[in-house]
């Protein structure tokens, strides 16, 4: 039987309310949230409030539920924060200290995941290593799969459908913020180039196409929650973890080249998915305002690839050729983490029976419901 999911009611403020402080899922993230809701920043807690921030990451799980909620509450203070806390949060000492611990677990995580054995790296520069790993992301599958959004063209439902979109809503509604903290920190042919593409994304002059309301009115068109953050708490680490990534790599100057790399890495790989995802939308009957989303980045960001490959790679390391490898770990990064997010849903998909994805499964959006969008 056919189960009808009605739209979420509405934040008061709609989809540009600010978001709510999302529940602790461990002892760092429960730190951190608590001292956010519980005191000013700098100030003494409330009684019965917060205690004081931890001093380090202990023997946190890089990858765990925990320190990527409590990274994401430390760098969402960047973006819009959090209704009810203060933004002098945003450069509280403290917390920063705390942040640059958990950032410095998640890095070295990172590193060594991304990290080449010996052998292949002999006898070739870093310049040549980063060609291959962009040339890599130009290969198809050749059983034509596509990973999730592969699945989702060919049998995903209609309820693995919305709880992708779920997911994807953590970072495509601040769609593009992340890698504009670069910009200041290139010169020349790499800044000119990077805007042109920042421009496309931010609508090219047009609010109506900006790539983050664009996906709002996928979300809507979906009957699901348009608002910012509003499925952080079901998002699990490996989403978050994609997100984190690259907040991480945007604040940090010193990380430009990976951030740049990350960049490269989503716009060479998001017109074919963009195209499954158009097609897995039709198959499943959802609206013109959703299909905009995704047809609106087939073609802009098949353009972008090569202005990023060419003009914001290649400027960036006619300046500073040293960052060469900085830029390849950007490219590798982005390809571990999203590889962890695919297992992750596909593996909750694939499974007997079949579960949801989402730590919280979305109302109405049970496993083998058929659930009709618009």
């Amino acid at each position: 039987m056919a189960v009808e999911q009605s739209a979420p009611p509405l934040r008061p403020g709609g989809r540009d309310a600010a978001p709510v402080l999302p529940e602790p899922r461990g002892p760092l993230s429960r730190a951190v949230i608590e001292a956010l809701a519980g005191r000013s920043p700098g100030g003494p807690a409330r009684p019965g409030a917060a205690a004081p921030l931890p001093r380090d990451a202990g023997s946190a799980d890089p990858y765990g539920d925990d320190l990527q909620l409590a990274l994401h509450v430390c760098y969402e203070l960047h973006y819009r924060g959090f209704a009810g806390v203060s933004p002098d949060w945003e450069w509280d000492p403290e917390l920063l200290r705390l942040r640059g611990a958990l950032e410095a677990v998640f890095l070295d995580a990172l590193r060594a995941g991304t990290a080449a054995p010996a052998t292949a790296r002999a006898g070739r520069d870093a310049r040549t290593e980063l060609e291959d790993a962009l040339d890599e992301l130009l290969v198809e599958p050749a059983d034509g799969g596509g990973g999730v959004t592969g699945h989702l063209r060919d049998a995903g439902e209609r309820w693995q459908l919305l709880e992708h979109a779920a997911h994807r809503s953590v970072y495509h509604l601040k769609e593009a913020d992340p890698h504009a903290w670069v910009i200041p920190r290139l010169r020349g042919r790499a800044k000119t180039a990077l805007v042109a593409v920042e421009h496309d994304e931010f609508g090219g002059g047009r609010p109506d196409r900006i790539h983050a309301g664009l996906y709002a009115d996928l979300l809507e068109d979906l009957g699901l929650d348009s608002a910012y953050g509003a499925y952080v708490d079901a998002a699990p680490a490996p989403m978050l973890a994609t997100v984190n990534m690259m907040s991480c790599f945007g604040l940090r100057r010193s990380l430009r080249g990976a951030l740049v790399g990350h960049f490269a890495a989503a716009e060479i790989t998001t017109a074919p998915a963009a195209r499954r995802m158009a097609r897995a939308l039709e198959r499943l009957g959802a609206g013109p305002r959703a299909l905009l989303f995704y047809t609106e980045h087939i073609e802009a960001d098949a353009v972008h690839e090569q202005v990023l490959r060419h003009d914001v790679i290649g400027g960036l390391l006619a300046d500073e050729p040293e960052l060469a490898a900085d830029v390849t770990f950007g490219v590798r990064a982005t390809g571990l983490l999203e590889d962890r997010l695919a297992a992750h849903l596909l593996g909750a998909w694939g499974s007997d029976p079949p579960r949801s994805s989402l730590r919280r499964p979305l109302a109405g959006a049970a496993p083998g419901d058929r659930i009709a969008c618009g």
